[in-house]
């Protein structure tokens, strides 16, 4: 973030490795940088929360350190773990000396597996940490984050304590499938991204397809409005967006209700949304 002086330059920064913000975006990312805070973005499945990652440290021309959450994940994974298999190794290539020298080698900086936080922790270049779907953790998991972003350091028993020698860009991603705690969401600027406009949607896919004719993008994001405003199982996320327009263009279809119907299973992955939808746009054709 160090090149982001304001929320225009944010805009152009992303824009130029394809990211295309709005103004509510480009004002977090912006002062995420300048009160060194982490992001919160939250909002459905697909609206590009971890793509927006992704981009800052694109533009920012820092290394990605990521942490993928899921249910049972702990600190051995989140923070650091020994390599057991080289400390037996070492053991029984050293078999019959003093304990005291065995454990003070075996536990140290070349045994020593560093997991996302600890990797963004002792890294000696800045990088941006995404700690991706944070709602899927525990309570308990959830501290361990919050312990990590107050200080920015940690505390391995056998080796002391480590600091972070530069500032991670911290960018956390929720869909929102639990509350996250008031002590997490107080130390973040919060964003929520939901899915973006027609316009917006239509520009994103004329960035990122430029095969694709402003027409075609408008029809396609009308199309793709239409069929998130139905109470889907899962609605089309914008990459599925992407996908359904590159299948249009492979095929060469136009935006149609014949063609729609015959390419659904590229939008909508459950049998019951593409039945509805189906159903919805067969008859809206024989009108």
């Amino acid at each position: 973030m160090d090149a982001f002086e304001n929320p225009d330059t944010v805009s152009a920064a992303l824009g130029a490795v394809g990211y295309l913000t709005d103004a509510e975006i480009a004002q977090v990312v912006f002062l995420a940088g300048r009160l060194e805070k982490p992001i919160l973005a939250e909002g459905p499945a697909g609206v590009g929360k971890t793509a927006l990652a992704l981009a800052i440290a694109d533009a920012s021309g820092r290394r990605l350190v990521r942490l993928q959450c899921y249910e049972g994940l702990d600190e051995s994974k989140a923070l650091y773990e020994w390599n057991y298999h080289k400390q037996l190794l070492r053991l029984q290539s050293d078999e019959g000396k003093d304990w005291d020298d065995l454990e003070a080698g075996i536990f140290s900086e070349s045994f020593l597996l560093s997991r996302p936080l600890v990797e963004a922790i002792r890294s000696e270049e800045p990088v941006v940490l995404l700690i991706d779907e944070v709602d899927r953790v525990e309570v308990e998991t959830e501290a361990l984050l919050l312990e990590v972003l107050d200080t920015f350091q940690v505390t391995i028993p056998e080796l002391g304590t480590i600091e972070a020698s530069t500032q991670p860009i911290v960018i956390l991603t929720s869909n929102n499938t639990r509350e996250l705690s008031e002590a997490l969401k107080r130390r973040c600027l919060y964003l929520h991204i939901d899915y973006p406009t027609v316009e917006r949607e239509q520009a994103i896919l004329r960035a990122r397809i430029p095969d694709l004719d402003e027409t075609t993008a408008l029809r396609i994001a009308q199309v793709v409005a239409t069929i998130r405003d139905r109470t889907l199982r899962k609605p089309p996320s914008v990459s599925e967006s992407l996908d359904w327009a590159r299948a249009l263009i492979a095929l060469g279809l136009d935006v149609d209700a014949e063609s729609t119907i015959g390419t659904l299973n590229v939008l909508l992955k459950h049998r019951s949304d593409i039945d509805e939808v189906a159903a919805d746009f067969a008859a809206v054709d024989e009108r």
